[in-house]
């Protein structure tokens, strides 16, 4: 989680200052559920985490339902996806990355919040792991540019799939 922290600080620099001093304050305060604090990180994620507007009816869903119960979510990760003070936010696996042996594709958007410092140690240590980066996208690819996700999964799933390659 330590590369997540670092790539979501980098993005938050990025802020409008009056959004980043809005995120200080209150964080510095405990404040965070104060509508201003909300605000703020809405703007964090409509630039990082999902980029359609309005927000799709399946996101927002997910985001109720989050806020209706947030004890999991704020126990393991924290209030949102840039201020992580929860369970992992000393977590990594990337020491067993190598030992990984499963096909592996990492998705990124170009705007994503998880940014290319934090799944780059995936592709250098997973043996043969491959990325794809969606243009003009966030977090939510599959939103975004659904028909262009479904492709490149699509594509990924069958160069893998054992059962066609046995037929042939």
């Amino acid at each position: 989680m330590q590369l997540w922290v670092e790539g979501a600080a980098e993005l938050r620099a990025q802020l409008p200052p009056q959004t980043r001093a809005a995120l200080d304050r209150h964080e510095a305060d405990g404040t965070v559920t104060d509508p201003e604090y909300l605000a703020a990180t809405e703007e964090f994620y409509r630039r990082h985490v999902c980029r359609v507007e309005p927000m799709p009816k399946d996101f927002a869903d997910t985001v109720a339902q989050m806020e209706a119960e947030p004890t999991v979510y704020h126990t393991m990760n924290g209030p949102n996806e840039f201020h992580v003070i929860g369970t992992l936010r000393d977590w990594s696996i990337i020491d067993r990355l190598p030992s990984v042996t499963a096909p592996t594709l990492v998705i990124a958007g170009e705007f994503d919040e998880a940014t290319p410092a934090t799944w780059q140690p995936y592709v250098d240590l997973i043996p043969e792991a491959r990325s794809h980066v969606f243009a003009d996208t966030s977090h939510c690819t599959h939103l975004e540019k659904p028909e262009e996700f479904r492709k490149v999964i699509a594509d990924f799933l069958n160069q893998h799939d054992l059962a066609a390659a046995a037929r042939v």
